[in-house]
């Protein structure tokens, strides 16, 4: 592998890692959409209370977040808790866990069935973020979804981990899928799911989002750990349902969602009965757009042209800070250091 697209590879990890506490301060824009719901169906605003009758009679709803975003984690509270409100008793499902991690997440709620005092709260939530390997990760991320799991203890609702374990993901990230042990191979499902403009399609995003970079080895393996990590959350999704005793929230970063692709498309393929909508919560774009900029539906071959999501919930952005060019900053910082003998 080249060794700068290797180093660029842990450099981007990283600063999307940390990027909650580290993103450096820039000037916010004001923005006509921010707070905005769209139904994509009508391209008509929407309020929040006409939102939730619409998504209250599907299986499956997603709440597809930018993992860094403060704003799109209080809107899942908001949206958990008025179904709460409603009289349904949702579950929740987390991208960011292992379904290997549920029964720790269980015994996480089941924990609220006794009162604690304020330091045994905190020996429980340091003892549960050392067993879900998140003790050595960015605070603010960890509250982002602690919040979650914390209001789920207090609701008494069931959650679970819809993704494959990290230490396989990153087995499959530096082997290729065909480059795993037979065993592995045995715990990744698979949908048979299969479609070239769909992998070109990827690749493009996996270039783009590193900065133009491109290496034709890993950038299969990352689609081989795409791939395999839509294709688990799909089958746990189906699992949660299977089991369900009202909607499942699913609390997914938008990439495995958009046009309904990747997680979505996939839970079709295994039971095309379950109901799903997509409500994706959407930062409004670095330069003043049109809602019909924010529309534009997917023109892939073999794939029915529709918009991003069901509902577009518009919010502020992180940051409008280029990370390409914080990039190329370092990566040039690399190239000057003298090489080690």
């Amino acid at each position: 592998m080249n060794r700068l697209f290797f180093l660029f590879l842990i450099f981007f990890a990283v600063s999307m890692i940390q990027s909650c506490t580290t993103t450096k301060k820039s000037i916010m824009r004001n923005d006509p959409f921010i707070g905005k719901i769209i139904n994509t169906k009508t391209n008509q605003p929407m309020d929040f209370e006409s939102l939730i009758k619409d998504i209250s009679t599907y299986d499956v709803i997603y709440l597809s977040e930018k993992h860094d975003n403060p704003e799109h984690h209080r809107i899942q509270q908001r949206v958990i808790h008025r179904l709460i409100e409603n009289g349904l008793n949702p579950a929740i499902g987390f991208e960011f866990f292992s379904m290997e991690d549920t029964p720790d997440l269980l015994n996480f709620v089941d924990s609220g069935n006794v009162a604690h005092s304020k330091k045994i709260e905190e020996i429980i939530e340091a003892d549960l973020r050392k067993k879900l390997r998140w003790d050595t990760q960015s605070d603010q991320m960890w509250c982002y979804y602690y919040d979650l799991l914390s209001m789920a203890k207090k609701e008494k609702l069931q959650v679970a981990g819809i993704d494959l374990p990290g230490t396989l993901k990153k087995r499959i990230t530096r082997k290729g899928i065909n480059g795993i042990s037979p065993i592995e191979k045995e715990q990744v499902f698979s949908t048979k799911l299969s479609d070239e403009a769909y992998k070109d399609y990827m690749f493009s995003i996996f270039k783009a989002v590193h900065c133009g970079m491109g290496h034709g080895k890993m950038q299969s393996r990352l689609y081989d750990t795409w791939v395999a990590r839509n294709d688990e959350m799909a089958l746990s999704v189906t699992r949660l349902y299977n089991h369900r005793k009202g909607p499942i929230v699913i609390i997914i970063g938008g990439g495995h969602t958009e046009y309904g692709l990747g997680v979505i498309d996939r839970v079709a393929t295994i039971d095309n009965t379950i109901k799903q909508v997509n409500i994706a919560l959407r930062e409004i774009s670095v330069n003043p757009s049109d809602l019909s900029e924010y529309l534009m539906p997917l023109d892939l071959e073999g794939f029915e042209k529709v918009p991003p999501a069901d509902y577009l919930w518009f919010t502020q952005r992180v940051s409008y800070a280029d990370p390409c060019e914080e990039f190329k900053k370092s990566l040039q910082k690399i190239k000057r250091k003298p090489a080690k003998k």
